[in-house]
């Protein structure tokens, strides 16, 4: 069992920026892949970005491609997005989730992952 807890959110004016970060209690995520999705209540959950289980890649939603960046420490106890240049379509909850057996074909798939945070809010408004 792996416990996500996230951290930040909060609410930010349009073209702000915000951070976001998910540990998982008590342990690393090496060898894990975290991602981050986003929801707004009634729809589904969105791809927003994920790091695979090895190798340091990364990937992003087009959404977001160019504005935000997911990134971790070297121990991956910690996986940040920090949300650069933040729009009116960028609030909703954002979830932070982890598996350690999702390839790369489905890093994008929500159903590939294990485990889930809490969800945090992330806000913009003027």
């Amino acid at each position: 069992q792996v416990e996500l807890v996230e951290s930040g959110g909060g609410s930010v004016q349009p073209g702000g920026s915000l951070g976001v970060s998910c540990a998982a209690s008590g342990r690393s995520l090496r060898g894990y892949a975290v991602a981050w999705f986003r929801q707004i209540s009634g729809e589904e959950r969105e791809f927003v970005a994920s790091t695979a289980r090895t190798g340091g890649f990364t990937y992003y939603g087009d959404s977001v491609k160019g504005r935000f960046t997911i990134s971790s420490d070297n121990g991956k106890s910690t996986v940040s997005l920090h949300m650069n240049s933040l729009k009116p379509e960028d609030p909703a909850v954002y979830y932070c989730a982890a598996g350690n057996r999702v390839i790369m074909s489905e890093l994008r798939n929500p159903r590939a992952y294990d485990w889930w945070g809490q969800g945090t809010q992330v806000t913009v408004s003027s």
